[in-house]
């Protein structure tokens, strides 16, 4: 006998009022390459953002540091002004000194640069999801969080979330702040932060997971793969339907720079993994 498929949550509720499509879009590959500068296509970069929105994407997630600021550019000049409901979630905490250099900065005066910087590209008034890309292991933890918490009481932001933060980070966080969403690398092959995602489905927090597949584990590749052929879906398309499936408080932004890519993404949500799919997966061990 077959085994039943799998039904999940289709949508998510950040912070109480922002109800989105668990499906949604990061938008760091719109930009140039070493996400440095402007995109090698312009237009398509334009016509994969309003592509998203088509699609049912009502969730963004991007940064100032994205090009840096291009993505943010990119995303009031084909959106704006933008629909009702659309959530375009931003963060700050980092600098950018060349291609693929990050260096963090969360200090106040940056956060504040970066802010308003936000606020002005994304022509908004308000931003409905600030993250802290990074805790600063050079500028005290609370000097990060008071500034968040000022830039939410004037304001500036409604909900606040954070990137790359364990457990601990977070409840510390909540001394200053209701901490909305969590950013932390995450995928059925690299299961480091497993604690920090049980905490947040507790908690009621979004979990946003970024590198969504560990594409150098071979054998989770194999297995992948093996399930993949069975649905005529592509390995991504069953790692992304995996985190849709492993716990209802995952939000996916798989990001591109192609329309075709992106349409592709998209059919994730159409894909039935079934509860032997499930266990094999689950079964799947780190790198």
């Amino acid at each position: 006998m077959a085994t039943s498929s799998i039904i999940y949550n289709q949508t998510f509720t950040i912070g109480g009022d922002l109800t989105v499509n668990r499906l949604g879009y990061g938008a760091m590959r719109i930009t140039g390459k070493g996400i440095w500068g402007p995109p090698k296509d312009h237009d398509e970069s334009i016509r994969v953002l309003k592509r998203a929105v088509e699609l049912g994407v009502n969730f963004i997630d991007t940064a100032d540091s994205y090009g840096p600021h291009v993505s943010e550019e990119l995303i009031a000049e084909a959106l704006h002004p933008y629909a009702t409901g659309l959530v375009i979630a931003t963060k700050g905490g980092l600098e950018r000194t060349g291609p693929d250099q990050w260096p963090i900065n969360a200090h106040p005066d940056h956060l504040r640069e970066a802010l308003d910087g936000s606020l002005k590209r994304l022509k908004l008034e308000q931003i409905d999801l600030y993250q802290l890309h990074r805790i600063d292991p050079k500028v005290p933890a609370e000097l990060s969080f008071e500034f968040l918490q000022e830039a939410q009481q004037s304001g500036k932001v409604k909900h606040i979330g954070l990137s790359e933060v364990s457990v601990e980070d977070i409840k510390d966080a909540q001394n200053y702040f209701n901490v909305v969403s969590v950013q932390n690398m995450y995928s059925v092959d690299n299961r480091k932060w497993e604690a920090v995602l049980n905490y947040c489905k507790e908690q009621n927090i979004a979990f946003i997971p970024w590198f969504p597949l560990n594409a150098g584990n071979v054998a989770a590749q194999d297995k992948l793969k093996i399930i993949a052929d069975k649905h005529g879906a592509t390995v991504h398309q069953v790692a992304l339907s995996w985190l849709l499936n492993h716990a209802d408080n995952i939000l996916l932004i798989p990001g591109t720079s192609s329309v075709d890519h992106l349409e592709e993404n998209m059919k994730t949500i159409d894909i039935q993994l079934t509860e032997d799919d499930i266990k094999e997966l689950n079964s799947i061990s780190p790198a």
